[in-house]
């Protein structure tokens, strides 16, 4: 949103904000007329026009404020986080790549259509390569749409052929649009049997595995998508867990890596 947008959005709260306030009184001890509700109006945009600093004094407590609800839903998801470990690190049928074995964990939320989680695509090849001792969890979490959901369900699918991370990196780096005829075709060039891939995709233990990952990113109240939770891979709950919503570059994501391997 830009700062004319913003400006724009602000006036009219600020006149919405007036004649709410009218509305209110026209049946209480100080009745307002339309007539007098105009004028109200009136009053407050010859105001905000002569004196517009006014509207980025607005604008900036506006921007404040967003950013402190914000800090403090990140920090309540990370304290509630450990908690729901076991669903985070260990839930049944995740998909993993990097090290099966590593001390360190790093879970993605993530949905193939978000332009942050392509981005993030070549972070997480570089994090792995560099990093041996580290696991990568990944939840696919489809909140874009329907083709989101049948990538989603494709590629759990083809963790069932042992090629989860093949159709993953295909899908998520495509440059093409996806579509479902362009999701088959990815996962013929990956040598998956496509036809398999397509009884499977419909499994019952792949809608209750998306179940349980849209379940946990609402008990986790996730706004969006990527989102990492990292930690030891042997944490409890009682560690800490590093919680980030939105993309990062690599050093940022490798600062929490080593932070969490310590």
């Amino acid at each position: 949103m830009n700062r004319a947008t913003k400006t724009s959005l602000i006036l009219t709260l600020i006149l919405t904000g007036a004649q709410s306030f009218a509305a209110s009184n026209a049946s209480g001890n100080i009745p307002v007329n339309p007539t007098q509700r105009a004028k109200i109006e009136e009053v407050v945009h010859q105001y905000l026009l002569t004196k517009p600093e006014v509207l980025v004094e607005a604008m900036q407590v506006l921007q404040r404020r967003q950013y402190e609800e914000a800090e403090k839903t990140v920090k309540k998801t990370e304290q509630n986080a450990p908690q729901y470990i076991n669903a985070l690190f260990n839930q049944t049928n995740d998909p993993i790549a990097g090290n099966p074995q590593g001390n360190v964990t790093v879970v993605e939320f993530f949905d193939y259509q978000c332009p942050h989680c392509v981005d993030m695509a070549p972070i997480i090849d570089a994090i792995m390569k560099a990093n041996p001792n580290v696991r990568i969890v990944f939840k696919e979490f489809p909140i874009r749409g329907p083709l989101s959901e049948f990538a989603a369900r494709a590629a759990l699918a083809a963790n069932k052929q042992g090629k989860y991370y093949e159709l993953h990196h295909a899908l998520i780096t495509t440059k093409q649009p996806l579509t479902e005829n362009g999701i088959y075709t990815l996962a013929k060039a990956q040598g998956l049997n496509v036809e398999q891939l397509k009884k499977d995709m419909n499994d019952q233990a792949i809608n209750m595995q998306l179940k349980n990952n849209i379940k946990l990113a609402q008990d986790l109240k996730l706004f969006g998508t990527p989102a990492f939770f990292i930690g030891k891979s042997d944490a409890t709950s009682s560690n800490t867990i590093h919680y980030t919503p939105g993309q990062m570059n690599q050093k940022q994501l490798q600062d929490l890596i080593d932070q969490a391997g310590k």
